[in-house]
């Protein structure tokens, strides 16, 4: 299991259109990704599980992957939220 922890820098946290292309950018790996805020998780491959999550600009997340493909599916998460978020 790979792990990073992020603060949403976006003025308007993880909204309709960064949360939409978060669930393309899962879609390239089969290892578990999810994404941990506020005491509450969700799956990054169901959009509106992410978006119930509420997160706002200054909230620290935690991204996770576990499987097969979990090193790379880590950086990649990593690059999107720090070029998007």
């Amino acid at each position: 299991m790979k792990s990073f922890n992020y603060t949403i820098k976006d003025a308007l946290g993880i909204h309709a259109r960064p949360a939409g292309m978060i669930v393309m950018e899962t879609k390239a790996f089969t290892s578990a990704i999810t994404l941990s805020a506020n005491g509450k998780s969700a799956d990054l491959r169901r959009l509106m599980a992410l978006m119930a999550l509420g997160v706002k600009q200054g909230t620290e997340v935690t991204v996770t992957a576990e499987g097969p493909d979990e090193d790379a599916a880590i950086v990649k998460m990593e690059e999107f939220f720090k070029a998007n978020l």
